[in-house]
């Protein structure tokens, strides 16, 4: 794949790519059940291949976090928010509390905000005008384009991780995926204008590319020998598929020590809501004392339970005391709860673990 400008016609390899990805997709895409969703009768006149919300939904929960994560999560998330609407009309609590387990929870107040913002801008229907989806709190460039594509058969490019990788190899490019990314995007959009000149389905061709990313071309032991377009990979041809992209620089980590004392009182422990911005913003939690670096380990109180859990660009340490009690005072922002109300409750994977354990074993 040569580098071009997106204002120059459509070249033959070009225009084999996108015929070869679409015709690929066609056979070879994963059953998932964002993919599966049928238009609502409202969305009909619109044109609208799956269901906009749905795919809204589908690529926010995508967002860093692993596919398997999201097939737990997507279907009863959709029946508790339905549409735009159903969100829109539900507090912040509760979609926290359904968005357990994925991670990265300004997501879910991102969708939350979007949901809104659907509502009193459109009517409670995804917009399918690309700009309009970018305004979109949470929606960037890429969840625009792919819902425009994918969704409406817009002719909008999209570049994420995946599609950079495929981008780069195909051209023997050696480059981080980051210092890549206007590159990425000029290439991706040459293949769109590829696509719409050969009447190639353009959302299929976008999935294609994402899907061959995520299950072919990864970042490490790609398939190469299952590649439909591997005749056009200049880093196949010369040999240095593994050493594209480059590596990127690891960003410095960031120690915290978290010492977690949790109170139980027969079937119930107490909880308390974090604060509003900063780490796991607004979930619930045993209440916990955090601080900078890593544990002491010559403390006198020796803990119950102590385990590594890694973010993103921390690597918190928990510390966890278990404390029995007759008596149950709550402060502003406390509560006590039972097992099952843990399940109505936004809680990070971390927190949710050690007051499960903890009702699990009180005895």
């Amino acid at each position: 794949m040569k580098t071009r400008g997106a204002n120059t016609s459509p070249s033959r390899a070009d225009v084999a790519l996108a015929r070869a990805l679409a015709a690929w997709f066609a056979h070879a895409a994963r059953d998932l059940p964002w993919r599966n969703t049928t238009p609502p009768q409202t969305a009909a006149p619109l044109g609208a291949r799956r269901d906009p919300w749905a795919s809204l939904v589908s690529e926010l929960m995508l967002q860093q976090t692993q596919v398997s994560r999201v097939l737990q999560k997507f279907e009863p998330f959709l029946r508790r928010f339905p549409t735009a609407v159903a969100m829109a009309a539900a507090p912040e609590h509760d979609v926290l509390a359904m968005w357990s387990g994925l991670g990265y929870y300004r997501r879910a107040r991102l969708l939350h905000a979007a949901a809104k913002a659907i509502v009193e801008r459109h009517g409670g229907e995804v917009p399918r005008d690309l700009a309009a989806l970018q305004d979109l709190p949470g929606v960037g460039r890429y969840t625009a384009g792919a819902i425009a594509s994918i969704v409406f058969g817009a002719a909008a490019p999209i570049v994420d991780g995946n599609v950079t990788r495929v981008l780069l190899r195909l051209s023997a490019k050696h480059s981080t995926a980051a210092a890549a990314s206007d590159w990425a995007w000029s290439q991706a959009d040459a293949l769109v204008s590829a696509a719409v000149h050969a009447e190639v389905d353009v959302g299929a061709m976008n999935e294609g590319l994402m899907e061959l990313g995520a299950t072919v071309c990864t970042p490490k032991a790609a398939r190469c020998d299952a590649c439909p377009i591997s005749k056009h990979c200049e880093a196949f041809a010369t040999g240095v598929v593994d050493r594209i992209p480059a590596p990127k620089t690891a960003a410095a980590r960031k120690s915290i020590t978290a010492d977690v004392r949790v109170l139980i009182c027969r079937d119930r422990v107490l909880v308390r809501r974090r604060p509003a911005r900063g780490m796991w913003a607004n979930l619930w939690e045993a209440p916990t004392i955090e601080r900078p670096g890593t544990p002491d380990e010559h403390a006198a109180d020796a803990p119950l339970l102590q385990f590594l859990h890694k973010t993103t660009h921390r690597d918190v340490y928990f510390r966890v005391w278990h404390e029995r009690t007759r008596k149950t005072p709550t402060a502003d922002g406390e509560r006590w709860v039972t097992l099952a109300e843990l399940d109505e409750l936004g809680l990070s994977n971390p927190q949710a673990g050690i007051l499960r354990a903890a009702l699990g074993h009180r005895g």
